[in-house]
Parts: structure tokens; C-alpha cells; sequence
């Protein structure tokens, strides 16, 4: 149908209804865990018994409660999962801009298969890919003990672990996204920078690097919001050091309270911080590079 003719009632009817109920289905449980969050009753869910910033604050005296600022186990698992999140981050970000280059300004027999190859870790799942990457790491660091007497420490379930179990994933994406902006870069304007004698140095830092930047900062986005949330390939490497969705599994298990809302509440917002925060700063870059 022509977007400039009338539509029928029937179709513009059908159409708001769809989009009521599909952003109701979208947005409706984060907001029940919204609200929750501030429920004055030690379970997370229905009925409504009052208004508390206990499951944020701590609770007043003697009532037992410990919120989530009050909570040490509980934030040190959520400075523990920023931490995996920056190291994954960074990885990704570098070798993902290396891959972008490695893939769009070299020719080399078998690129199209690594181009493929590439993709693999995205479509197994996060269980069977940290199970496979526990058991290789361990039988490497077994390996090593048995041969030389080396104990690598790195390879033994814990963060090290972790970072090197996220990042094997989560590169791939960044790689995408940095190459898809890469593809539709004007190599002229390199050519002309070393016409005028320009190094190769100062040709990526004043002309090429900053083309990237809106790809750059969406990677970085995009590498450490789904490491912070990722749980499956986690569960399967992590030690000691539980980052935050292992500890909420953990304590889901011993019983929900509505702590967990409030984890959820903080976590929803500076999520969106984060979010609308690099978009803005990708929009800037990319206005400035058009001035």
C-alpha cells in the first residue's frame, strides 16, 4: 500500500492494537519488578503491603532486612561483574577493530572461511561453549603441571577464565559491528592523506579513527552490556569470585526476596544510563566528524 493513501479502519485499529500489546508484553514484567521493589513485604510479588526503601537502603533497626546497598556480598559481586565487564570490553574492542581491518583491507586464501569461522560462537550455545572451554582450558593446565611443573593459574575456573570465555563470543560481535562501518569507508581520503606525505600513524589517528569512533563506541556498549548479563557460559568457568548473575542465581535458589527487585531496578537504569549515554556521545562524534 502507497503511504501517501488513506488507510482502511480496520488495518489502523489492528495495528495499534498489535503495538499495545506486544510493547505490554515488552515492558510489563520490567515494571511489575519495578514497583515490587519497593514493597513492604519480604517476598517479591503481589499483593502491594506499602511503600519501603528497605530492600535499597538496609531497613530500620531490627527489622532483619538488608537491602541492596547494605548488601557486601552483594555489591562486591556487581563491582566483580563491571571489572569482567571492562577487561571483556577493551579485548574485544581492539582485537575487534584488528579483525574489522584483517577482514576488510587484506586478501588471503581461506578469508571467506574464516569470515564463517568467525561466526561460529554465536550459534553454539552458552552452556556448551563454556563447558567446552573449561574442559580445554583444564587439560591444558593439567598438561602444563604434569610436563613442566607449571601451575597456570588463569586456566582453572575463576575470572581469567571467565574474561577469556566471554571475550570468545563476544569478539565476534564487535567485529561485525566495527566492520560493517569499515565497509563503507572512503579509502580515497587515506590516499590523499599519504599523497601529502602523511605517515601511516597519523593517517589512522586523524582520518580513519575517527570515522570509527561511532562503531567503536557501540561496540563497547554492546561487549560490556552482554558481558555484565551474561550467565550461561559464566555459570560453567566461574571460581570463587561470583560475578552478579551467578550470586542472583544463587540466591534465587535459597529463596527470593525482594532484594533481587531492587538489583533489577538498578540494574534496568544504569543500563539505559549507559545506553543513552554512548548513543548521545556516538551522535556528537559522528556530527562532529560531518562539521
Amino acid at each position: 500500500m502507497i503511504a501517501s493513501l488513506p488507510r482502511p479502519a480496520w488495518l489502523r485499529i489492528s495495528t495499534a492494537v498489535y503495538a499495545v500489546l506486544f510493547f505490554t508484553f515488552l515492558f510489563l514484567p520490567l515494571i511489575i519488578v519495578a514497583v515490587f521493589a519497593f514493597n513492604d513485604a519480604p517476598y517479591p510479588a503481589p499483593p502491594w503491603h506499602g511503600f519501603t526503601l528497605d530492600w535499597f537502603l538496609g531497613g530500620s533497626q531490627g527489622s532483619g532486612r538488608r537491602g541492596l546497598f547494605a548488601d557486601g556480598a552483594l555489591m562486591g559481586s556487581l563491582w566483580t561483574s563491571v571489572v569482567v565487564a571492562a577487561w571483556v570490553t577493551v579485548l574485544s574492542v581492539l582485537v575487534g577493530t584488528a579483525n574489522a581491518f584483517l577482514i576488510e583491507r587484506t586478501q588471503f586464501r581461506g578469508k571467506q572461511a574464516l569470515s564463517l569461522l568467525m561466526l561460529a560462537p554465536l550459534v553454539i550455545p552458552g552452556v556448551i561453549l563454556g563447558i567446552s572451554i573449561l574442559a580445554f582450558a583444564s587439560r591444558i593446565a593439567n598438561l602444563a603441571d604434569e610436563l613442566w611443573g607449571l601451575e597456570l593459574e588463569f586456566l582453572r575456573p575463576g575470572l581469567p577464565l571467565v574474561v577469556l570465555g566471554q571475550f570468545s563470543y563476544i569478539v565476534s560481535i564487535a567485529t561485525l559491528t566495527i566492520t560493517a562501518r569499515l565497509k563503507r569507508f572512503d579509502t580515497t581520503l587515506e590516499e590523499a592523506a599519504y599523497n601529502l606525505g602523511a605517515s601511516r600513524a597519523a593517517v589512522f589517528a586523524t582520518i580513519t579513527l575517527p570515522y570509527l569512533q561511532p562503531a567503536l563506541i557501540g561496540a563497547a556498549a554492546i561487549s560490556f552490556l552482554m558481558s555484565f548479563e551474561n550467565f550461561n557460559t559464566t555459570l560453567m568457568l566461574v571460581g570463587s569470585d561470583a560475578p552478579l548473575t551467578v550470586m542472583m542465581y544463587g540466591r534465587m535458589r535459597e529463596g527470593a526476596t525482594p532484594v533481587l527487585n531492587a538489583v533489577s531496578l538498578f540494574l534496568m537504569l544504569a543500563s539505559a544510563l549507559l545506553a543513552l549515554t554512548l548513543l548521545r556521545g556516538g551522535k556528537e562524534s559522528e556530527s562532529q566528524r560531518m562539521a
